[in-house]
């Protein structure tokens, strides 16, 4: 099957504009869908976990290392799953690229962005919190980190809601896998430093988020783009991100908080305080109205589905 620029799959028209479609695609049956999930998984975590994370610490340090080794790990098994199950190349799982896709990223990092600047201006101005300048900024390390941050963000959003999660989708419904997978991202991050009950909670909130973002776009761009954007604004606000603590030593500053650990969220960082649980609220919003581009994905898609080809207009003789 080809894919073409705009990310949507060639029809074959028929005459007076309707388009001939193939035969929707078959649910695969439970034993099989939970042989392809699972295998998905444990080679992502093994070959991530046990082989690449330790050995990219070492190499790379403990920022670098991590987030390389998840974006690599996930390529690999998704590649790996596509290869021994599917017929589609590894930008089919919504890694395309066009202007929608452009559009899509674009949507994704101002919502993020714009999220994380509304959680934390507000106790700024009120004076709830304050930024403390140590030294001046490694803009360098900035960039670098910005790196860093994005590998993850790809990494992760190709693991949680690509292949297994587009499979779950596409079997089971939207839902049923957006929750659910929702849920595990959150609990994935229980082992992250000064992890709390309500970091979790929010943290699940952002992989429903990142799974509804998957489910109106269609591609993995809009959820990237929330996701690099949220992860690298809290840093440059001087905020931890998840327990992670080593970006104040990048910026040269902290956000010193002078509310207790319900609005700040303690050592975890603001997305454990009840300002990023109320955040939550507009960002769903936003992604429901906002203009996204949805494109046709082959796993979650049968071609049964996709978008009927309009007849052109009569040329204007």
């Amino acid at each position: 099957m080809n894919y073409p620029a705009d990310g949507h799959t060639h029809e074959d028209i028929r005459p007076g504009g309707a388009a001939a479609v193939a035969p929707a695609r078959k649910r695969k049956d439970p034993l099989r869908l939970a042989i392809r999930v699972t295998v998905f998984v444990v080679v992502f975590y093994g070959l991530g976990w046990f082989v690449l994370d330790p050995l990219l610490r070492w190499l790379a340090g403990n920022l670098a290392g991590p987030t390389v080794a998840v974006l690599i790990s996930a390529v690999f098994t998704t590649w790996l799953s596509l290869r021994i199950y599917e017929d589609i190349p590894v930008l089919a799982v919504g890694l395309w690229w066009n202007r929608s896709s452009a559009r899509n990223l674009k949507l994704g990092l101002l919502g993020g962005i714009g999220g994380a600047t509304v959680a934390l201006v507000p106790p700024l101005l009120t004076g709830a919190a304050h930024i403390v300048g140590n030294h001046a900024p490694d803009y360098g390390a900035i960039v670098f980190s910005a790196v860093c941050v994005a590998a993850g963000s790809v990494g992760e959003e190709l693991f949680f809601r690509g292949y297994g999660f587009q499979l779950l989708m596409a079997n089971w419904g939207p839902w049923a896998a957006i929750l659910p997978v929702g849920v595990v991202f959150g609990w994935m991050h229980s082992a992250n430093p000064d992890a709390s009950p309500l970091g979790l909670i929010n943290t699940a909130g952002f992989g429903v988020l990142f799974g509804y973002a998957f489910l109106r776009s269609r591609d993995l761009w809009l959820p990237i783009g929330l996701h690099f954007g949220w992860n690298f604004t809290l840093p440059l606000f001087g905020a931890n991100l998840s327990g992670i603590t080593m970006f104040k030593e990048i910026t040269g500053h902290e956000m010193v908080w002078r509310a207790g650990v319900l609005w700040s969220g303690g050592g975890y960082g603001p997305e454990a305080s009840i300002l990023t649980s109320v955040v939550l609220i507009p960002l769903f919003v936003y992604i429901w109205k906002a203009p996204i581009r949805r494109q046709t994905s082959p796993l979650t898609d049968p071609p049964g589905e996709s978008a009927i080809c309009e007849p052109s207009p009569p040329l204007q003789s």
